[in-house]
């Protein structure tokens, strides 16, 4: 038990060292450490979660034609198609009264959810899609792909597609 909370107050004195230098860790660093953290402290749940995501990555890095490293976007991108199979998992469980496989994958998605940026608030989104429409002179519905287009690069990773669309249909029309 001592072992493990001395692992955790020197696991918060790397990351408070690290934020003081701003040397960020990237997400394989990150998951690499809180994998190490949950094996110490037997979180079985936890720990299979972050396998997941550490599998995920490495998946990525070693396809054909990747680069070595990881960008942010490509992190974000395995983050949140890791989110989206842990929710079609959970909703087809759920439909099939399979609730302890639920709680298993809302449990997955929770965890892996903590890895993704802050998401933008509909307030948020709005007043920067007005911003970029009457920056670039855009009206009517025509424009609505030039619109999206500028809005996806961004808000990469920091708002929902679906979200920022509606709002788009509803500041040109």
């Amino acid at each position: 038990m001592l072992q493990i909370h001395i692992f955790q107050y020197c696991h918060e004195i790397r990351i408070f060292a690290a934020i003081l230098n701003l040397n960020i860790m990237s997400l394989e660093q990150r998951i690499n450490e809180d994998i190490k953290a949950a094996m110490l402290a037997r979180e079985k749940e936890k720990l299979n979660a972050l396998r997941a995501v550490k599998s995920a990555i490495l998946l990525a890095k070693t396809q054909k034609g990747a680069a070595e490293d990881l960008t942010e976007e490509g992190e974000i991108k395995i983050l949140k198609q890791l989110v989206k199979q842990r929710q079609d998992s959970a909703e087809m469980y759920k439909a099939q009264n399979r609730d302890d496989l639920y709680q298993e994958e809302k449990f997955q998605l929770d965890i892996i959810q903590t890895y993704l940026p802050q998401m933008m608030s509909e307030e948020e989104i709005e007043a920067a899609l007005k911003q970029i429409i009457a920056d670039n002179g855009f009206a009517g519905m025509k424009d609505m792909g030039k619109v999206m287009g500028q809005a996806t690069k961004a808000f990469a990773g920091k708002a929902d597609n679906k979200m920022v669309s509606d709002i788009v249909k509803r500041l040109l029309s």
